[in-house]
């Protein structure tokens, strides 16, 4: 009986082995004609063209990984690109311009906006639609990176847009609750002032030192485009599915945020992931205890996050 039962899970093995694809990993370049952005393709060899994700990264200087120099490496999005590559879906992820290997694309920061990190968005999207190797063009963006794929969305000719961690208010409001948090009141007070002028689109070289991470004169003029926009807004008029993926225990996007998301495009799907944090990992609520989660490249991503995306995308109808 035991020879049986062991034969029966080697049978099992071999079927799952069989069912993981074999994974095409290269490099990807787009010339943007200002400037060579760089990324990474993960692309499942199976008989049909398998759909493609185009990864967009949220704010600062984070990479095509979901790495930031502030943090460290965390390689939430490289794990997120192997997940979707072991359930037959490709994956594109890229560094923004200004960032990691597309550094010089833009290598002053005062030259970047939001405007352009759209553009760049809907030109990756126009090569991946044009390669015969891929199906459907499904956008997902991480934090900031959720309100570029929004607003980028239509003009890419994308079949499905997925916010992780996505605000559903305009960032300079997220930006005051989180300063809120962390401020002595001093500080705060000249914080609340500099938002204010940025949100009128006037710039400020008087900031003080303990601020200049935040509002340095350089990253002024790309806060004025940001602030200009409404995430809501911006999700309320894509016309294609679009999935609202958020964590409970987030402590820099709350769920109202991904609650008014879903509340300006109601036909959207929304899924709320108990336990997990900003970094798409199941972590403690409290942020002393998320430290972890924000340093570890090897923890894993919440279960349930990849089984949504993956249900998500599988099931969208087809083009």
């Amino acid at each position: 009986m035991s020879r049986l039962v062991a034969l029966f899970f080697m049978f099992c093995a071999g079927l799952a082995q069989a069912a993981s694809p074999t994974v095409l990993q290269r490099p990807i370049e787009l010339d943007t004609g200002q400037g060579v952005l760089h990324g990474s393709l993960l692309l499942p060899q199976q008989a049909t063209p398998p759909p493609v994700v185009l990864i967009i990264a949220g704010s600062g200087p984070t990479d095509r990984d979901g790495n930031n120099p502030a943090s460290g490496r965390i390689d939430n999005l490289k794990r997120l690109a192997l997940l979707l590559a072991n359930e037959h879906i490709a994956s594109v992820r890229y560094d923004k311009r200004g960032v990691a290997a597309s550094q010089p694309a833009t290598p002053d920061e005062r030259n970047l906006s939001v405007e352009r990190y759209v553009a760049d968005v809907v030109a990756w999207s126009r090569k991946l639609k044009a390669d015969p190797r891929f199906g459907q063009l499904i956008l997902i963006g991480h934090s900031e990176g959720a309100l570029i794929a929004s607003l980028a969305a239509e003009q890419a000719g994308a079949s499905a847009v997925i916010t992780l961690a996505g605000s559903g208010r305009p960032l300079a409001d997220v930006v005051r609750e989180q300063l809120a948090r962390r401020l002595p009141p001093a500080q705060l007070a000249r914080s609340d002032a500099l938002l204010d002028r940025l949100q009128t689109g006037q710039t400020s070289l008087d900031v003080p030192a303990p601020l200049r991470q935040v509002f340095r004169p350089s990253v002024q003029p790309y806060l004025i485009t940001l602030f200009r926009q409404d995430p809501a807004q911006a999700f309320a008029r894509l016309p294609m599915p679009a999935l609202i993926v958020q964590g409970r225990n987030d402590v820099q996007v709350d769920v109202v945020d991904a609650e008014r998301l879903k509340a300006a495009k109601p036909d959207a799907q929304l899924v709320l992931i108990d336990g997990m944090n900003h970094m798409l990992r199941i972590s403690p609520k409290e942020m002393r205890l998320q430290r972890d989660s924000y340093l570890n490249p090897e923890l894993p991503l919440a279960r349930e996050l990849g089984e949504r995306i993956v249900t998500f995308i599988h099931q969208l109808p087809s083009a």
